[in-house]
This record gives C-alpha cells, sequence and structure tokens, in this order.
C-alpha cells in the first residue's frame, strides 16, 4: 500500500497556482488510515513519549490516534484566541506577514518527551513555532514528523537539528 495514492490533487486550492494535497481519501478509508498510523508511529514504539502535539487543524486527525497508540496525552496547538486557558504563543512568517500559534501553558511539563505532528511539512515555519513553544515549556522534542514533506520548499532547514519523518516526500 502506497499512502500518496489516497492524496487528491486540487489544483488552484486555496489560491491560483498552488497545488493542493487533500488527505480526505486517506481519512475515508481505514485500512489505509491504519496503514499511515502505523508508518507514523513505528519507529516510534520503544521511544517514551509522554505527549503528542496536533498543529491545528489537520495535525489533529492523526495527533490524537498516535497519541492513543503511543499511549501518550494528547495537546492540541491551535490558532490565537482558539484555547480557552491560559497559553504561551509563538510567531512565524508567512508569505505576506505573520501568524501565531498558541498552547496552554500547562500542556508540557519540564522534562516531557514530545512528539510534533503535522499534516505537511513546507517552508517549516509553522514547525519551528511549535518546536519553540515545547522548548519554552521545557520539553524535549523526539521528532517533528508529517504526512507529508514538499522538500522543494527546504523546510528542513528550520528545523535543522531536530529528529524528522515524513511518510511521503515530495
Amino acid at each position: 500500500m502506497k499512502i500518496e495514492d489516497f492524496f487528491r490533487d486540487v489544483p488552484n486550492f486555496p489560491k491560483e497556482g498552488i497545488l493542493f494535497k487533500d488527505i480526505t481519501p486517506l481519512l475515508l478509508n481505514p485500512k489505509a488510515t491504519q496503514f499511515c498510523l502505523d508508518s507514523l508511529t513505528n519507529s516510534l514504539i520503544e521511544k517514551k513519549i509522554d505527549k503528542v502535539i496536533g498543529v491545528e487543524s489537520r495535525g489533529f486527525f492523526f495527533g490524537i490516534l498516535m497519541a492513543q497508540k503511543l499511549n501518550a496525552g494528547f495537546v492540541p496547538v491551535r490558532k490565537p484566541k482558539k484555547l480557552p486557558y491560559k497559553t504561551i504563543s509563538a510567531s512565524y512568517a508567512l508569505e505576506y506577514g505573520t501568524d501565531s500559534l498558541e498552547i496552554h501553558v500547562d500542556a508540557i511539563q519540564p522534562g516531557d518527551k514530545v512528539l510534533i505532528h503535522d499534516d505537511v511539512l513546507a517552508t517549516g515555519g509553522t514547525a519551528e513555532a511549535v518546536c519553540k513553544l515545547v522548548e519554552q515549556l521545557g520539553g524535549e522534542i523526539v521528532q517533528v514528523n508529517f504526512l507529508m514533506e514538499l522538500s522543494f520548499l527546504n523546510g528542513r532547514e528550520k528545523l535543522a537539528e531536530k529528529d524528522i519523518f515524513a511518510a511521503v516526500t515530495y
């Protein structure tokens, strides 16, 4: 089975010139979802993961499944003003401007072993911001993983010293 066979290309979404990789066909197929989950977690089974972070919003799909499989807590990282308790935030650059992400102040304890999960590694700005949040709270990043990596956008450069895994690389 090949995970990428369950990605659908959607041209010109969300704007002209972008080829969007839609993961909803993957989510519709339980066997493909399980195969993908296994791919994302097989190398982590022997490692002690305390928390799995899912990055809003497509990182939530597999993030919660990974947390359950690894017997770890799940931590959502969200856009500003979406979390109800006290938060810290980190900003990152967009093509035009900046955005930020937030995490609850008590989500990560010092020394927690953390797995960060998002759907796509593109330019690396989002993942870099999440790494900063985890480290600010005293967590130790075990791995940053993704359903797919768009390697031509060089996102790994922003995560230079992190263990990175992508189930599919373009």
